[in-house]
Protein backbone atom coordinates (compact mmCIF):
# COMPACT_ATOMS: atom_id res chain seq x y z
CA UNK A 1 0.00 0.00 0.00
CA UNK A 2 1.14 3.70 -0.95
CA UNK A 3 2.07 5.79 1.53
CA UNK A 4 -1.08 7.96 2.40
CA UNK A 5 -1.18 11.59 0.81
CA UNK A 6 -3.35 14.07 1.83
CA UNK A 7 -4.29 17.22 0.88
CA UNK A 8 -5.88 20.47 2.52
CA UNK A 9 -9.76 21.25 1.04
CA UNK A 10 -10.29 24.60 0.14
CA UNK A 11 -13.10 24.90 0.65
CA UNK A 12 -13.41 23.04 4.76
CA UNK A 13 -9.84 23.40 5.46
CA UNK A 14 -9.69 20.33 6.30
CA UNK A 15 -7.33 17.17 5.20
CA UNK A 16 -8.86 15.06 2.80
CA UNK A 17 -7.61 11.64 0.66
CA UNK A 18 -6.41 12.14 -2.92
CA UNK A 19 -8.83 11.05 -6.06
CA UNK A 20 -7.05 7.92 -6.56
CA UNK A 21 -5.76 7.45 -3.01
CA UNK A 22 -5.24 3.56 -2.70
CA UNK A 23 -4.96 2.79 -6.26
CA UNK A 24 -2.12 0.76 -7.21
CA UNK A 25 -0.97 1.01 -11.01
CA UNK A 26 1.85 -1.49 -13.17
CA UNK A 27 2.70 0.35 -16.09
CA UNK A 28 4.35 -1.56 -18.38
CA UNK A 29 4.00 0.33 -21.37
CA UNK A 30 6.92 2.38 -23.24
CA UNK A 31 6.91 6.14 -24.95
CA UNK A 32 3.88 7.57 -25.33
CA UNK A 33 0.57 6.10 -25.11
CA UNK A 34 0.38 3.80 -21.99
CA UNK A 35 2.59 6.03 -20.00
CA UNK A 36 0.64 9.07 -20.67
CA UNK A 37 -1.92 6.80 -19.50
CA UNK A 38 -0.33 6.48 -16.02
CA UNK A 39 0.78 9.93 -15.61
CA UNK A 40 -2.63 11.14 -15.62
CA UNK A 41 -3.44 8.24 -12.73
CA UNK A 42 -0.46 9.25 -11.16
CA UNK A 43 -0.92 12.93 -11.11
CA UNK A 44 -4.60 12.47 -9.24
CA UNK A 45 -2.87 10.24 -6.38
CA UNK A 46 -2.20 6.86 -7.73
CA UNK A 47 0.43 4.68 -7.28
CA UNK A 48 2.35 3.87 -10.44
CA UNK A 49 4.92 1.99 -10.39
CA UNK A 50 6.75 1.72 -13.79
CA UNK A 51 8.54 -0.89 -14.88
CA UNK A 52 11.51 -0.69 -17.41
CA UNK A 53 14.35 -2.38 -18.78
CA UNK A 54 17.66 -2.04 -17.12
CA UNK A 55 20.50 0.11 -18.75
CA UNK A 56 18.33 2.43 -20.89
CA UNK A 57 14.97 2.26 -19.83
CA UNK A 58 12.19 3.54 -21.31
CA UNK A 59 12.84 4.93 -25.14
CA UNK A 60 11.58 8.48 -24.23
CA UNK A 61 14.26 9.07 -21.66
CA UNK A 62 16.31 9.58 -25.05
CA UNK A 63 13.52 11.31 -27.27
CA UNK A 64 14.20 15.16 -28.62
CA UNK A 65 15.98 17.74 -26.63
CA UNK A 66 18.01 16.33 -23.98
CA UNK A 67 19.60 17.43 -20.33
CA UNK A 68 22.33 15.63 -18.47
CA UNK A 69 21.42 13.03 -20.55
CA UNK A 70 17.55 13.02 -20.10
CA UNK A 71 14.99 13.94 -22.31
CA UNK A 72 12.77 17.05 -20.75
CA UNK A 73 9.51 15.30 -22.09
CA UNK A 74 10.55 12.95 -19.74
CA UNK A 75 10.12 15.01 -16.79
CA UNK A 76 6.46 15.31 -18.09
CA UNK A 77 5.35 11.96 -18.45
CA UNK A 78 7.04 10.57 -15.91
CA UNK A 79 6.49 12.26 -12.71
CA UNK A 80 4.71 10.87 -9.38
CA UNK A 81 5.99 7.60 -10.96
CA UNK A 82 8.33 5.08 -9.20
CA UNK A 83 10.51 3.08 -11.72
CA UNK A 84 11.58 -0.56 -11.10
CA UNK A 85 14.13 -1.96 -13.74
CA UNK A 86 13.43 -5.95 -14.97
CA UNK A 87 14.49 -7.65 -17.81
CA UNK A 88 11.47 -9.52 -18.72
CA UNK A 89 13.45 -11.58 -20.88
CA UNK A 90 14.18 -13.67 -18.09
CA UNK A 91 11.80 -15.54 -16.32
CA UNK A 92 12.66 -14.82 -13.06
CA UNK A 93 11.70 -11.26 -13.78
CA UNK A 94 8.73 -12.36 -15.39
CA UNK A 95 7.62 -13.97 -12.02
CA UNK A 96 8.54 -10.80 -10.01
CA UNK A 97 6.35 -8.68 -12.85
CA UNK A 98 3.26 -11.25 -11.86
CA UNK A 99 4.00 -10.47 -7.95
CA UNK A 100 3.54 -6.95 -8.64
CA UNK A 101 0.93 -7.34 -10.89
CA UNK A 102 -0.82 -9.69 -7.89
CA UNK A 103 -1.41 -6.57 -5.48
CA UNK A 104 -2.15 -4.25 -8.66
CA UNK A 105 -5.13 -2.70 -9.05
CA UNK A 106 -4.63 -1.71 -12.68
CA UNK A 107 -1.96 -2.91 -15.51
CA UNK A 108 -1.25 -0.81 -18.44
CA UNK A 109 0.21 -1.82 -21.15
CA UNK A 110 0.95 -0.54 -24.58
CA UNK A 111 3.18 -3.81 -26.27
CA UNK A 112 2.04 -5.32 -30.20
CA UNK A 113 -0.33 -7.96 -29.16
CA UNK A 114 0.44 -11.17 -27.81
CA UNK A 115 3.47 -9.93 -26.07
CA UNK A 116 2.02 -10.42 -22.47
CA UNK A 117 1.22 -13.80 -23.32
CA UNK A 118 4.41 -14.32 -24.26
CA UNK A 119 5.90 -13.66 -20.99
CA UNK A 120 3.35 -15.81 -18.96
CA UNK A 121 0.71 -13.00 -18.63
CA UNK A 122 -2.24 -13.69 -20.26
CA UNK A 123 -5.19 -12.13 -18.91
CA UNK A 124 -6.84 -15.36 -17.80
CA UNK A 125 -3.20 -15.92 -16.14
CA UNK A 126 -3.38 -12.66 -14.55
CA UNK A 127 -6.64 -12.97 -13.56
CA UNK A 128 -6.74 -16.13 -12.15
CA UNK A 129 -3.90 -14.46 -9.67
CA UNK A 130 -5.80 -11.63 -9.51
CA UNK A 131 -9.28 -11.50 -10.29
CA UNK A 132 -10.13 -7.54 -9.61
CA UNK A 133 -7.32 -6.69 -12.17
CA UNK A 134 -8.62 -3.80 -14.75
CA UNK A 135 -6.09 -4.43 -17.76
CA UNK A 136 -5.95 -1.88 -20.24
CA UNK A 137 -4.06 -2.89 -23.57
CA UNK A 138 -3.21 -0.15 -25.96
CA UNK A 139 -2.05 -1.32 -29.67
CA UNK A 140 -1.88 -0.06 -33.00
CA UNK A 141 -5.28 -2.00 -34.26
CA UNK A 142 -6.54 -3.12 -31.05
CA UNK A 143 -6.06 -7.40 -29.47
CA UNK A 144 -8.55 -8.65 -32.45
CA UNK A 145 -9.55 -8.55 -35.91
CA UNK A 146 -7.34 -8.72 -39.04
CA UNK A 147 -4.56 -6.05 -38.38
CA UNK A 148 -3.89 -6.91 -35.05
CA UNK A 149 -0.73 -8.08 -35.25
CA UNK A 150 0.86 -5.48 -37.49
CA UNK A 151 2.91 -2.74 -36.01
CA UNK A 152 1.20 0.94 -35.63
CA UNK A 153 2.30 3.88 -34.20
CA UNK A 154 0.37 7.47 -33.25
CA UNK A 155 1.01 8.30 -36.55
CA UNK A 156 -0.64 5.47 -38.58
CA UNK A 157 -3.40 5.27 -36.26
CA UNK A 158 -4.28 9.09 -36.73
CA UNK A 159 -3.92 8.09 -40.96
CA UNK A 160 -6.30 5.25 -40.41
CA UNK A 161 -8.87 7.33 -38.07
CA UNK A 162 -9.66 9.65 -41.15
CA UNK A 163 -7.60 12.60 -39.36
CA UNK A 164 -4.54 13.14 -41.04
CA UNK A 165 -7.02 13.21 -44.65
CA UNK A 166 -7.84 16.58 -43.10
CA UNK A 167 -4.78 18.21 -42.30
CA UNK A 168 -3.91 19.94 -45.10
CA UNK A 169 -4.47 22.71 -47.49
CA UNK A 170 -6.40 21.74 -50.29
CA UNK A 171 -4.57 19.27 -52.74
CA UNK A 172 -1.09 19.08 -51.47
CA UNK A 173 0.11 16.93 -48.98
CA UNK A 174 -1.45 15.75 -45.53
CA UNK A 175 0.73 17.09 -42.67
CA UNK A 176 0.98 15.94 -39.19
CA UNK A 177 -0.86 17.73 -35.91
CA UNK A 178 2.78 18.37 -34.91
CA UNK A 179 1.89 16.24 -31.55
CA UNK A 180 1.63 13.00 -31.14
CA UNK A 181 -2.29 13.08 -30.89
CA UNK A 182 -2.90 9.73 -31.75
CA UNK A 183 -1.15 8.32 -29.21
CA UNK A 184 -2.60 10.96 -26.92
CA UNK A 185 -6.02 10.00 -27.45
CA UNK A 186 -5.83 6.69 -27.09
CA UNK A 187 -4.52 7.32 -23.76
CA UNK A 188 -7.22 9.27 -22.81
CA UNK A 189 -9.64 6.99 -23.65
CA UNK A 190 -7.64 4.13 -21.90
CA UNK A 191 -8.31 6.66 -18.42
CA UNK A 192 -12.05 6.48 -19.13
CA UNK A 193 -11.75 2.82 -19.33
CA UNK A 194 -10.19 2.67 -16.46
CA UNK A 195 -12.26 4.86 -14.35
CA UNK A 196 -15.33 2.88 -15.77
CA UNK A 197 -13.84 -0.30 -14.82
CA UNK A 198 -12.83 0.68 -11.17
CA UNK A 199 -16.05 1.99 -10.77
CA UNK A 200 -17.75 -1.33 -11.67
CA UNK A 201 -15.46 -3.35 -9.73
CA UNK A 202 -16.26 -0.96 -6.74
CA UNK A 203 -19.54 -0.12 -6.86
CA UNK A 204 -21.32 -3.09 -8.64
CA UNK A 205 -19.20 -6.10 -7.33
CA UNK A 206 -18.14 -6.69 -10.78
CA UNK A 207 -14.71 -8.74 -11.34
CA UNK A 208 -12.01 -7.23 -13.05
CA UNK A 209 -11.72 -6.85 -16.74
CA UNK A 210 -9.54 -6.13 -20.18
CA UNK A 211 -9.76 -3.00 -21.73
CA UNK A 212 -8.85 -2.65 -25.44
CA UNK A 213 -8.17 0.71 -26.94
CA UNK A 214 -6.76 0.67 -30.26
CA UNK A 215 -4.80 3.78 -31.29
CA UNK A 216 -7.21 4.07 -35.01
CA UNK A 217 -10.52 3.76 -33.02
CA UNK A 218 -9.80 6.61 -30.24
CA UNK A 219 -8.62 8.88 -33.28
CA UNK A 220 -11.93 7.61 -35.33
CA UNK A 221 -13.87 8.45 -31.98
CA UNK A 222 -13.41 12.20 -32.61
CA UNK A 223 -13.89 12.63 -36.03
CA UNK A 224 -17.33 13.94 -35.62
CA UNK A 225 -20.02 14.00 -38.83
CA UNK A 226 -17.27 12.23 -40.57
CA UNK A 227 -18.64 8.64 -41.47
CA UNK A 228 -22.72 9.69 -40.95
CA UNK A 229 -21.95 12.58 -43.78
CA UNK A 230 -20.68 9.70 -46.13
CA UNK A 231 -23.60 6.81 -45.33
CA UNK A 232 -25.90 9.51 -45.52
CA UNK A 233 -24.82 11.64 -48.64
CA UNK A 234 -21.62 9.73 -50.23
CA UNK A 235 -20.00 12.38 -49.28
CA UNK A 236 -15.98 12.48 -48.45
CA UNK A 237 -15.58 15.22 -46.09
CA UNK A 238 -11.73 16.93 -47.47
CA UNK A 239 -9.10 18.91 -46.21
CA UNK A 240 -9.76 22.64 -46.09
CA UNK A 241 -6.75 23.86 -44.64
CA UNK A 242 -7.83 26.49 -41.75
CA UNK A 243 -11.28 26.24 -42.37
CA UNK A 244 -14.22 24.32 -40.60
CA UNK A 245 -15.97 23.26 -43.53
CA UNK A 246 -19.73 23.48 -43.08
CA UNK A 247 -19.51 26.16 -40.17
CA UNK A 248 -19.11 29.77 -40.92
CA UNK A 249 -17.30 31.91 -40.43
CA UNK A 250 -14.48 29.94 -38.81
CA UNK A 251 -11.12 30.63 -40.41
CA UNK A 252 -7.08 31.71 -39.62
CA UNK A 253 -7.53 35.71 -41.14
CA UNK A 254 -4.00 37.27 -41.95
CA UNK A 255 -2.72 40.69 -40.29
CA UNK A 256 0.17 42.66 -40.53
CA UNK A 257 2.28 40.68 -37.80
CA UNK A 258 0.43 36.93 -37.56
CA UNK A 259 -2.73 35.56 -38.09
CA UNK A 260 -5.83 35.58 -35.92
CA UNK A 261 -8.75 32.89 -35.39
CA UNK A 262 -11.91 33.60 -35.54
CA UNK A 263 -15.04 31.69 -34.82
CA UNK A 264 -18.00 33.98 -35.72
CA UNK A 265 -19.78 30.79 -36.77
CA UNK A 266 -22.86 31.67 -33.90
CA UNK A 267 -25.76 33.36 -35.28
CA UNK A 268 -25.78 36.46 -32.59
CA UNK A 269 -22.49 36.26 -33.23
CA UNK A 270 -22.01 37.08 -36.77
CA UNK A 271 -23.89 39.99 -36.60
CA UNK A 272 -21.62 41.08 -34.06
CA UNK A 273 -18.79 40.52 -35.65
CA UNK A 274 -20.31 42.38 -38.83
CA UNK A 275 -20.98 45.65 -36.83
CA UNK A 276 -17.64 45.70 -35.61
CA UNK A 277 -15.93 45.41 -39.37
CA UNK A 278 -17.92 47.68 -40.48
CA UNK A 279 -20.71 45.55 -42.36
CA UNK A 280 -23.99 45.98 -40.86
CA UNK A 281 -25.68 45.48 -44.65
CA UNK A 282 -23.69 41.81 -44.25
CA UNK A 283 -25.03 41.64 -40.09
CA UNK A 284 -28.69 42.42 -41.19
CA UNK A 285 -28.67 40.69 -44.68
CA UNK A 286 -32.02 37.67 -44.10
CA UNK A 287 -29.20 35.20 -46.19
CA UNK A 288 -26.62 35.14 -43.60
CA UNK A 289 -29.27 34.88 -40.53
CA UNK A 290 -28.47 31.43 -40.03
CA UNK A 291 -25.02 28.73 -40.84
CA UNK A 292 -26.54 27.28 -44.02
CA UNK A 293 -26.97 30.53 -45.53
CA UNK A 294 -23.53 31.90 -44.32
CA UNK A 295 -21.91 28.21 -45.31
CA UNK A 296 -23.31 29.04 -49.08
CA UNK A 297 -21.86 32.62 -49.05
CA UNK A 298 -18.32 31.37 -47.27
CA UNK A 299 -15.78 32.46 -49.56
CA UNK A 300 -17.76 36.10 -49.81
CA UNK A 301 -17.93 36.49 -46.26
CA UNK A 302 -13.89 35.28 -45.67
CA UNK A 303 -12.97 37.85 -48.11
CA UNK A 304 -14.51 40.32 -45.99
CA UNK A 305 -12.94 40.11 -42.55
CA UNK A 306 -9.87 38.77 -44.48
CA UNK A 307 -9.70 42.47 -45.85
CA UNK A 308 -10.28 43.84 -42.46
CA UNK A 309 -7.93 42.50 -40.55
CA UNK A 310 -4.82 42.38 -42.78
CA UNK A 311 -4.90 46.08 -42.22
CA UNK A 312 -4.04 45.54 -38.32
CA UNK A 313 -1.85 43.48 -36.19
CA UNK A 314 -2.76 40.86 -34.46
CA UNK A 315 -3.86 42.51 -31.12
CA UNK A 316 -6.04 45.07 -32.20
CA UNK A 317 -8.23 42.37 -34.05
CA UNK A 318 -8.34 40.81 -30.65
CA UNK A 319 -8.86 43.60 -28.61
CA UNK A 320 -11.84 44.73 -30.49
CA UNK A 321 -13.35 41.46 -30.94
CA UNK A 322 -12.97 41.05 -27.55
CA UNK A 323 -15.21 44.02 -26.89
CA UNK A 324 -17.54 42.61 -29.00
CA UNK A 325 -17.69 39.02 -27.22
CA UNK A 326 -16.66 37.07 -30.33
CA UNK A 327 -14.60 34.28 -30.07
CA UNK A 328 -10.60 35.35 -31.27
CA UNK A 329 -7.62 34.16 -30.82
CA UNK A 330 -4.08 34.07 -32.27
CA UNK A 331 -1.74 30.95 -33.05
CA UNK A 332 0.40 30.83 -30.09
CA UNK A 333 3.84 29.72 -29.77
CA UNK A 334 6.10 27.71 -26.97
CA UNK A 335 6.91 31.29 -26.19
CA UNK A 336 3.16 33.01 -26.23
CA UNK A 337 2.38 30.08 -23.57
CA UNK A 338 5.00 30.36 -21.32
CA UNK A 339 4.27 34.69 -20.96
CA UNK A 340 0.88 34.48 -21.19
CA UNK A 341 -0.24 35.26 -17.72
CA UNK A 342 -3.66 33.31 -18.01
CA UNK A 343 -1.92 30.16 -18.17
CA UNK A 344 0.02 30.93 -15.50
CA UNK A 345 -3.26 32.11 -13.25
CA UNK A 346 -4.54 28.87 -13.66
CA UNK A 347 -1.31 27.10 -12.48
CA UNK A 348 -0.66 25.34 -16.33
CA UNK A 349 2.65 25.83 -15.84
CA UNK A 350 4.47 24.25 -13.30
CA UNK A 351 8.52 24.97 -12.36
CA UNK A 352 9.03 21.23 -11.49
CA UNK A 353 12.70 20.46 -10.17
CA UNK A 354 14.86 17.03 -11.79
CA UNK A 355 16.35 14.77 -10.10
CA UNK A 356 19.25 15.95 -11.60
CA UNK A 357 18.78 19.48 -9.86
CA UNK A 358 17.66 21.23 -12.64
CA UNK A 359 14.55 23.27 -12.66
CA UNK A 360 11.94 23.27 -15.91
CA UNK A 361 8.82 24.72 -16.89
CA UNK A 362 6.47 21.77 -17.31
CA UNK A 363 2.50 21.60 -17.64
CA UNK A 364 0.15 21.99 -14.94
CA UNK A 365 -2.56 19.46 -14.28
CA UNK A 366 -6.04 18.77 -15.94
CA UNK A 367 -8.63 18.44 -15.35
CA UNK A 368 -8.80 20.48 -12.66
CA UNK A 369 -11.05 19.21 -9.66
CA UNK A 370 -11.96 21.65 -6.99
CA UNK A 371 -11.81 19.28 -3.67
CA UNK A 372 -9.21 16.62 -4.86
CA UNK A 373 -7.10 18.54 -7.58
CA UNK A 374 -4.27 16.91 -8.93
CA UNK A 375 -0.63 17.54 -8.25
CA UNK A 376 3.03 16.93 -8.81
CA UNK A 377 4.24 14.94 -5.71
CA UNK A 378 7.52 13.59 -7.20
CA UNK A 379 10.12 14.46 -10.40
CA UNK A 380 10.37 11.87 -12.87
CA UNK A 381 12.78 8.74 -11.83
CA UNK A 382 15.62 7.78 -12.95
CA UNK A 383 16.08 4.14 -14.22
CA UNK A 384 15.39 1.54 -11.28
CA UNK A 385 15.42 4.81 -8.65
CA UNK A 386 12.96 2.61 -7.17
CA UNK A 387 13.41 -0.90 -7.95
CA UNK A 388 14.34 -2.06 -4.21
CA UNK A 389 11.15 -0.26 -2.38
CA UNK A 390 8.95 -1.83 -4.72
CA UNK A 391 10.55 -4.86 -4.42
CA UNK A 392 10.29 -5.01 -0.86
CA UNK A 393 7.09 -3.83 -0.66
CA UNK A 394 6.02 -7.27 -2.13
CA UNK A 395 7.58 -9.32 0.56
CA UNK A 396 11.67 -9.99 -1.12
CA UNK A 397 14.66 -9.53 1.25
CA UNK A 398 17.63 -7.12 0.53
CA UNK A 399 19.49 -10.04 0.40
CA UNK A 400 17.30 -11.89 -2.32
CA UNK A 401 17.44 -8.20 -3.72
CA UNK A 402 20.88 -8.47 -4.28
CA UNK A 403 20.73 -11.93 -6.12
CA UNK A 404 18.62 -10.84 -8.26
CA UNK A 405 20.82 -7.99 -9.30
CA UNK A 406 23.92 -9.67 -9.13
CA UNK A 407 21.94 -12.16 -12.30
CA UNK A 408 21.52 -8.93 -13.72
CA UNK A 409 17.52 -9.23 -13.69
CA UNK A 410 17.08 -6.39 -11.84
CA UNK A 411 18.82 -2.99 -11.63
Amino acid sequence: MSTTQWIRDPATQTATPRALQGVKVVEMGQLIAGPFCGKTLGEFGADVVKIEAPGAGDPLRNWRLIQDGTSVWWQVQSRNKRSVALDLRQAEAQQLARQLIAEADVLVENFRPGTLEGWGMAPEQLHAINPGLVILRISGYGQTGPYRDLPGFGVIGEAMGGLRHLTAEPGRVPVRVGVSIGDTLAALHGVIGVMMALYHRKVQGGPGQVIDVALHEAVFNVMESLLPEYSAFGAVREAAGSALPGIAPSNAYPCQDGWVLVAGNGDSIFKRLMATIGRQDLADDPQLADNAGRVARVTEIDAVIGAWTQGQSVQQVMDQLAAARVPAGKVYTAKDIAEDPHYRAREMILTQRTRDGHEVEVPGVVPKLSRTPGTVRSSAPHVGDDTDAVLAEVGLSSEQIAQLRAKGIIQ
